[in-house]
């Protein structure tokens, strides 16, 4: 009896029914062909007949693939036929006389079902996975073309699944959290990531497995998406690989994400530092590891990878670095007291101020909105009684002011888009309003820019009063009535209005300055001076890191993003609301702060102590002036208009950022 050898490709496939044996010989003449059936495959397949040896690839005699009949049995394809898959075996003889036909392909022919089953009207939830998984391959990494065997990819559906024993058990089963979990790693470093095993083995995650048996411990596919592997220096994979940390790190993603670094990830881009940057991806070890990357000991050279003051372009970290908490968590008062301190200091701010203003607003509407539907009689200043006051205003602004409050304006809505689209990273229209400023490098270009026009403004104010002060020394008063700073007549007028809210007394009679404008005028310079000393921390971290501990760069962003949500916020509401959506100024908007003069109606209106004191001295004539032209007051309006709506834009953004990013 001649020894026979059989040539059969098992590159991919489903496999076979493991039943009985046979033995396969010559054929004798006049003897029916044996049955191509899996007891006669197996008859030679079941590594119990025989040893058989077949030419492998390279030519070299190699054993003949061995079936084990166990663990087919157990695998999804138990019960198909061999040559289901294997259409290119024509028969039972050795050496087999091969078909032309297409070498078996597991994608293929799960596409091939699935047509079936949807012209059939079929589901077949894993036969579909399986074209799902394979279109996603497709894009993978494994996919592209193997650096030493260009003709075939990377890595195939086999390597990774034995299409003869391939079981994988579904999501959420005991079977796939338990022995699969901890097989896998094993699996992907059989062919391939032998190295990477060697590393994660001793890492925080590998011991977790292998020590403790723990299948918790995050395996490979845990970060390393399994079919739709991304090249690992690409950003995509970089942004993916940092939100997979955070399924299981929760708080630390949390509190990493409200960090620069964070921020710009949540957008989208991968330059910033990740969670691997930091602490190693595959050899992850805790942090009081001596080895470990982020100990206290390594961290500066670890913050060095990045900021290494030559070709990245960061200048180099500072000792104050190691202090810097990454992960601060401002609830924890124990671990980060500085931060949560500054950060509930800043919410009482923001309570306080809001609870006050928002109260003032709403009973300010009320009384208004109750006075023109009661059709109650408003001041009328007879102009022909006054001498050439005809066809004239009140003269309230110079042209430097006006200039000033506009750059201002214009600054402080540019400041506030341009740090929400940080602030708010996690919501939706972040990454496209990023896009359309051009990306975070153009973003934070423009946002150091503005903000040093924005402080110059403040800045040239504040040289201004010292000249002005100085020059009017012997004659100014420091608290009359033409002066901003607050004295007990305001928390007089701040009673009486409460008072006229609700009825109980007359409406205050104002000067030139309103308690709430003074409000506005001070709070300027506490908030700009916050925002602009924090903001300039921010942009200069090693600087400040070489003399201060790094704790103070996390409490300067907890100020800074909070003192500049409440100036937004505040701008947008209570400032809105006081000077262009009140009752009495319908329809906005209110455009003195553009032409620079008012009404004389409107003026007693609103300042009647400030008229009739004027008029009393008989110094009013000397602020009359010729009301603004047509085109002067259209254009006004229309730059009111323009920028109400644009700060209406940015405050729908911010509410929606508050809930959603």
């Amino acid at each position: 009896m001649l020894r026979l050898t059989a040539i059969v490709f098992f590159s991919v496939g489903y496999g076979f029914s493991m039943s009985a044996t046979a033995t396969v010989g010559d054929n004798p003449a006049g003897k029916s062909p044996p049955k191509l059936d899996n007891a006669t495959c197996q008859s030679c397949h079941d590594g119990k007949s025989e040893t058989y040896e077949v030419p492998g690839p390279d030519g070299e005699m190699r054993p003949l693939l061995v079936i084990e009949p166990t663990g087919y049995q157990q695998s999804i394809h138990a019960g198909m036929e061999c040559i289901s898959c294997h259409k290119e075996i024509v028969d039972a003889v050795s050496p087999h006389q091969l078909a032309p036909v297409v070498k078996p392909d597991c994608v293929q022919c799960h596409k091939n079902l699935s047509v079936q089953n949807a012209n059939e009207g079929k589901q077949d939830a894993a036969r579909d996975k399986v074209v799902q998984n394979s279109l996603s391959y497709d894009r993978s990494f494994h996919a592209q073309p193997h650096k030493e065997i260009p003709n075939r990819p990377r890595a195939t559906c086999d390597d990774c699944h034995d299409s003869h024993f391939f079981n994988v058990p579904p999501k959420g089963s005991p079977e796939r959290e338990g022995e699969w979990r901890l097989g896998a790693p094993t699996t992907c470093a059989a062919k391939c990531h032998d190295e990477s095993l060697e590393y994660y083995s001793e890492s925080v995650h590998g011991l977790l497995l292998t020590e403790e048996k723990d299948p918790k411990g995050a395996i490979c596919s845990d970060c390393h998406a399994s079919h739709e592997e991304r090249v690992t220096t690409a950003d995509e994979f970089k942004v993916l690989i940092t939100k997979e940390c955070g399924n299981c790190h929760k708080e630390n993603f949390g509190s990493y994400a409200d960090t620069y670094h964070g921020k710009i990830n949540r957008l989208g881009y991968g330059y910033t530092a990740k969670c691997h940057d930091c602490h190693g991806s595959h050899s992850i070890l805790k942090v009081d590891d001596p080895y470990s990357a982020v100990h206290p000991k390594n961290r500066l050279n670890t913050c060095s990878k990045c900021h290494d003051g030559g070709e990245s372009g960061r200048p180099k970290a500072t000792e104050g670095f190691v202090s810097f908490a990454p992960h601060a968590n401002a609830f924890d008062f124990k671990r980060y007291p500085q931060v949560a301190a500054a950060y509930w200091f800043m919410i009482l701010l923001l309570v306080g101020t809001f609870g006050f203003f928002w109260i003032h607003s709403v009973l300010w509407f009320y009384r208004e909105f109750q006075d023109r539907k009661e059709h109650r009689s408003r001041a009328h200043v007879d102009t022909e009684a006054l001498p050439g006051a005809v066809g004239k205003q009140v003269y309230r602004f110079g042209p430097v002011s006006r200039i000033a409050h506009l750059v201002f304006g214009v600054s402080d809505m540019t400041l506030v888009l341009t740090g929400l689209v940080l602030l708010f990273a996690g919501a939706a229209w972040a990454p496209v309003l990023i896009k359309l400023l051009g990306g975070p490098q153009i973003t934070g270009l423009i946002h150091r820019s503005v903000a040093v026009i924005f402080v110059s403004v403040l800045l040239l104010h504040i040289l201004y009063l010292i000249y002005f002060i100085f020059k009017n020394l012997k004659t100014f008063r420091w608290f009359g009535p033409d002066s901003l700073i607050p004295n007990w007549k305001d928390m007089e007028d701040i009673v009486g209005m409460f008072k006229w809210f609700v009825g109980k007394g007359p409406k205050p009679l104002f000067d030139r300055w309103t308690y709430w404008e003074k409000f506005d005028y001070w709070a300027v310079f506490w908030g700009v001076g916050a925002i602009g000393i924090t903001g300039l921390m921010l942009w200069f971290p090693t600087v400040v890191a070489s003399f201060l501990p790094g704790w103070t760069l996390n409490v300067a962003a907890v100020i800074h993003s909070k003192q500049a949500l409440l100036g937004a916020v505040f701008l947008f509401t209570v400032h809105f609301f006081n000077v262009h959506l009140r009752p009495e100024k319908f329809p906005p908007p209110d455009v003195v702060m553009f032409t620079g003069s008012v009404d004389l109606d409107e003026f007693r209106r609103e300042r009647p102590a400030q008229y009739q004191r004027l008029r009393e001295s008989g110094q009013l004539e000397k602020y009359l002036v010729d009301q603004p032209s047509r085109p002067m007051t259209i254009g006004s309006k229309l730059l009111g208009l323009s920028l109400i709506g644009i700060g209406f834009v940015i405050l729908v953004l911010l509410v929606n950022g508050a809930f959603t990013g």
